[in-house]
Formats: structure tokens, sequence, C-alpha cells
């Protein structure tokens, strides 16, 4: 939820109002002369790569029927476009 603070009070406690959307995820609507004019909020953070293995772990597993007809399918698309070469494009 965005709190409203006026640009003023923000700029007299700039360091507090950092700290506060940094380390508590907080968001602020800045007011200048009782209009919105500005957002602070937290920078949106990704996953960290060495979470990676276990956020791929947690994804649902397809049924073996439906790995195959994937496979199948994805084959049939590749040669419809014709940009399959026979290459593993994840081989370096």
């Amino acid at each position: 939820m965005k709190r409203t603070a006026s640009v003023t009070d923000v700029l007299r406690n700039f360091s507090d109002y950092i700290n506060r959307v940094a380390y508590r995820g907080e968001g602020f609507v800045l007011i200048r002369g009782g209009r919105p004019v500005a957002q602070l909020s937290p920078v949106p953070m990704g996953t960290r790569l060495g979470d990676l293995s276990g956020l791929l772990e947690s994804l649902p597993r397809l049924p073996s029927d439906d790995v195959e007809i994937f496979a199948s399918d994805l084959e049939r698309a590749r040669s419809e476009i014709g940009i399959h070469d026979g290459r593993d494009p994840w081989e370096s």
C-alpha cells in the first residue's frame, strides 16, 4: 500500500524515507500543492541465479504422455518453419 507524503517532508527527512523504502518496502506518493507529482517506491528485484535450480525443481512436471506429445509438436513446428538444423541450441 502506498502512503502519501509531502515533497517538503520528504526533502527534510530524505534519509528516513529512503530507509523506509529500501528496508521496509514501503512506497510513497509525493504530494506538492495538494496534487500527486511523483512516486517513491522500491526497485523490483529479480530472483538470484543461485535460486534457479530450486525454482526449476518447484515447477510442475509433465506426465510422460504429454512430454512425448509436446516433443512431436515442437519437431513439427520446427520443420514447418524450417529452423531445425539438427543442433542443440543450448550446447556451447
